[in-house]
């Protein structure tokens, strides 16, 4: 089984994740492989190179860019593993290519929903390198996730949380879906 979770920046999927790998099941971020990409161009990481770089590969192998170089660390981890979860996925052509892929595994998409304010403060407390520090960086940096198509990969979530409260009321909603999934993993569903 394989689990794509998706979201705007600063949404809460990294704890989706979390959550999956506390119970032993690994996970690939299209993220990391766009920061190692730049670093392997002999690039800084900045918020600046990782964005072109971002670009720059869907340019030169398409929208699904990402998806095709995440493939084969996934397909190592599905050898080791029932579950993978892939965190970031960012357009229906990224999904196409795990689905084409992997046809004989069951793929469930989770999306994240968080308000445009509340993630703007999360992702400047957070303080990573590439969040956005002013409302302009963010909008500018939603407008550029939404080009590359992360709506359609949301509008077609097969489960989707809203993360709008409290840290105590999203972690209970975290660890009741992971739960659902996981045991839809041991009977064949979810």
């Amino acid at each position: 089984m394989i689990v794509i979770v998706t979201g705007m920046p600063g949404s809460g999927k990294s704890r989706i994740v979390e959550e999956f790998e506390k119970r032993g099941f690994p996970s690939v971020s299209l993220g990391d492989i766009v920061r190692e990409e730049t670093v392997k161009r002999g690039l800084e990481l900045t918020k600046e190179n990782v964005a072109k770089v971002s670009i720059r590969l869907r340019q030169e192998l398409g929208q699904n860019a990402v998806a095709k170089l995440a493939v084969g660390k996934v397909r190592v981890l599905l050898e080791k593993s029932p579950l993978v979860v892939i965190d970031g996925v960012r357009s229906l052509d990224e999904v196409g290519t795990f689905r084409g892929a992997f046809p004989e595994e069951k793929i469930i998409i989770v999306a994240v929903h968080t308000p445009p304010r509340l993630r703007f403060e999360r992702l400047k407390a957070r303080g990573r390198h590439d969040d956005p520090q002013t409302w302009e960086d963010f909008e500018e940096r939603d407008w550029k996730e939404l080009r590359f198509g992360i709506g359609g990969v949301i509008a077609m979530a097969d489960h989707m949380l809203i993360n709008d409260g409290s840290k105590e009321e999203y972690e209970k909603k975290v660890k009741t879906l992971v739960e659902k999934i996981i045991r839809g993993l041991n009977r064949g569903g979810a």
